[in-house]
């Protein structure tokens, strides 16, 4: 039964309650899917109504708290009067570098508000990039290059390896000095970096790669001497907060050729990638770096140590200079406790042999003077080339008289009539050792190492002549031997110095030429190093005899410089000292000698003294030695490191400690100076 709509019959049966008389009532199917199907279709955005009241409504405490919470971590978006730090340093991920120390309010009314220091914090552009080490390294960088690491000091090594973005860091670092400080201004105002030439190109991109348009770099790798002349003194001569291009990037050789313009003026920072190659500070390039006028320094390099401390000790000194001392007081305090430290069995005995010149050479010798004149060339002030060449020719005529003998035969300047001096039938087939003073002491050394040592020799020379003299010895004597020099490849190289150190293999002497393998080479199957000839570059010398006293030795290393009595050897021997002593440039040709030796020192070149035992020890007026024997030993603290006057001077073979060389002595030794390795090895020496 359908029941009915009307309104006063709903009113009642809303009175009677759902228990009144319809039981046989059922709803309208049909229309109960209709209301459901509204229902289901409603918008699901659309929200119930609430019932009205005077009860006012409340927001979520805990949405609340937590909005007021993100305001008040941002306390730098609220205005700070004369705040001028450049980058947010409470945005998420920022990189400060420098934050301002806290003062109280009292300190602040009184304080110049223009003068108070403000955040330095990295660009967010590069902050975003820089991963966790590099974030790290440019922190040490800025703190390093603005004295907040050492006091005075304004320098470091970025020593990363290859690939950790060494690059990003140092433009990172560039860009934040150019544009910022604690001291609401730039740190510098201009950037030298100085790069091999292949990497200039790629500094120049990696600039525009990471800074845009933001700042204008110059790169400069050749071109006429003018064009570079006139962009150096357009970039050296900029000043000012903001200068149109504040980045130069130039090559090594480059910079070295116009270090002059750049000496001109004045430079916030310098970078020098690849800065290994200023691992020697007497060559031309690092000099030139190191006069110029840029207190902050940074070089980078993946191997800051490569061959021995003593080239890091000039890394060191050209960032941050007088750090570690003197070179000699470094080699002291850290070298030798470091190589002592490494391998305590192993020391070495250095000893400077003076040789007396044999009949043949004195005539030869005082002839070339006679005709050559080189001192009267050098009257006019200046060097010529035939002095040049009179300083090879007698270098050559010390280690012995065949290496002049073609020069005799030509009948060159000097040798007119030798020819005449030489024994009758003479051949430079054959070695004959007792033409030459040293020579001959050398054969002595051979002899009777072979004879009452296990001990293997390492024989260096700076003349492949030389070397080819040592071969026609080592034939004669029958002396197994291998010779490198530069002709050979660099696996046959390796293969030859694995051969030679090994114990049981039969080869007695190992020839070396210093040019071709001063650096690098391990030799520590040797024990014995000969020195033929002094080089003009102590650097050079050191070099050669750290090719066996090594980490890995374990047998007392003994070092023979051999020099000619009286003769342009102990001059240079001399020029050696006075150099090493005063830290600065020497010499690495001879083309370099007229930059380096004054009017008088040229012609001291070309005298000899046939009545010394030994010029040098002549030269120091010593007073620990009494008619050539010595009375008085040198300091307690002295070793190979000190200067020749304070190492243990003898006259005659009594005070050797060597054997070897004690039964050396008669054959033309006329005087040796000689020295231990290490302070505390006392007696050894």
């Amino acid at each position: 039964m359908r029941k009915s709509l009307a309104p006063s019959q709903v009113a009642k049966r809303k009175q009677l309650g759902p228990d009144s008389d319809d039981e046989d009532w059922e709803p309208d199917i049909t229309s109960e899917r209709k209301r459901n199907c509204q229902e289901n279709y409603i918008s699901p955005f659309r929200k119930p109504l609430t019932q009205l009241s005077n009860r006012p409504v409340c927001t979520d405490g805990i949405d609340h708290e937590a909005f007021i919470r993100k305001i008040l971590s941002k306390p730098f978006k609220v205005p700070i009067p004369n705040y001028t730090a450049l980058h947010d340093p409470f945005e998420e991920g920022a990189l400060v570098l420098y934050e301002p120390p806290a003062i109280s309010a009292h300190e602040l009314i009184k304080a110049d508000k223009e003068k108070l220091p403000v955040h330095v914090v990295v660009d967010p552009v590069l902050c975003k990039v820089l991963r966790p080490h590099q974030r790290e390294g440019v922190k040490f960088l800025w703190e390093c290059v603005t004295g907040r690491r050492i006091e005075n000091s304004y320098g470091c090594i970025m020593a990363d390896e290859m690939g950790l973005g060494k690059t990003l860091q140092c433009i990172t670092l560039i860009w934040t000095l150019l544009r910022q400080s604690p001291d609401c201004k730039p740190e510098i105002d201009k950037v030298i970096v100085v790069s091999p030439s292949s990497l200039v190109r790629n500094w120049y991109n990696e600039v525009g790669k990471w800074l845009g348009a933001r700042v204008q770099p110059v790169a400069i790798d050749g071109g006429s001497k003018e064009e570079i002349d006139s962009k150096l003194v357009n970039f050296i001569s900029q000043h000012g907060l903001r200068v149109p291009t504040p980045i130069l990037i130039i090559s090594y050789e480059t910079f070295r050729l116009h270090a002059e313009v750049i000496h001109r003026g004045r430079v916030g920072l310098v970078i020098c990638d690849e800065g290994h190659r200023l691992k020697n500070s007497d060559n031309q390039t690092y000099q030139a770096l190191n006069a110029m006028n840029a207190p902050r320094r940074v070089l980078i390099s993946g191997t800051p140590i490569q061959n021995d401390l003593l080239e890091y000790f000039s890394l060191v000194h050209f960032v941050n200079a007088g750090i570690l001392g003197t070179a000699q007081e470094f080699k002291k305090r850290f070298e030798l406790p470091i190589l002592k430290g490494r391998d305590a069995e192993a020391m070495k005995i250095e000893q400077v042999v003076c040789c007396n010149l044999t009949p043949l050479q004195k005539e030869l010798y005082k002839l070339f003077l006679k005709q050559a004149k080189p001192v009267e060339s050098l009257q006019t002030g200046k060097i010529s080339v035939s002095s040049l060449s009179s300083i090879t020719s007698l270098k050559k005529l010390c280690n012995h008289p065949a290496l002049i003998y073609e020069k005799c035969l030509a009948g060159e300047e000097g040798f007119d009539g030798a020819l005449d001096l030489f024994p009758h039938n003479y051949s430079t087939k054959a070695v004959e050792p007792q033409l030459s003073g040293k020579m001959l002491v050398l054969d002595y050394i051979l002899a009777i190492t072979r004879t009452t040592t296990s001990d293997k020799v390492v024989l260096v020379s700076n003349y492949t002549q030389t070397l080819d003299l040592f071969e026609k010895l080592c034939r004669i004597r029958r002396y197994l031997y291998v010779r490198l020099d530069g002709t050979m490849s660099i696996k046959k190289r390796a293969k030859i110095v694995e051969r030679f150190n090994n114990p049981s293999s039969p080869e007695f002497i190992f020839m070396l030429s210093s040019k071709a393998g001063g650096c690098g080479l391990n030799l520590i199957g040797a024990n014995r190093l000969v020195m033929f000839d002094p080089d003009w570059n102590p650097a050079n010398d050191e070099q050669a005899m750290a090719r066996v006293w090594r980490d890995g030795q374990k047998k007392t290393c003994y070092i023979y410089r051999l020099l000619s009595t009286g003769t342009i050897e102990e001059k240079i021997l001399q020029r050696q000292a006075h150099k090493k002593a005063l830290s600065s440039c020497v010499v690495d040709e001879e083309q370099d000698v007229e930059r380096h030796f004054s009017l008088g020192e040229l012609r001291e070149l070309f005298l000899l003294n046939e009545k010394t035992l030994s010029d040098t020890h002549d030269r120091f007026r010593c007073r620990r030695c009494v008619n050539g024997r010595q009375v008085r030993p040198p300091p307690d603290d002295s070793d190979c490191t000190c200067d020749l006057s304070n190492w243990h001077h003898c006259a005659d073979k009594r005070g050797l400690k060597d054997p070897v060389l004690q039964g050396s002595w008669d054959a033309a030794v006329s005087f040796v100076f000689h020295q231990r390795s290490h302070e505390d090895q006392r007696g050894v020496a």
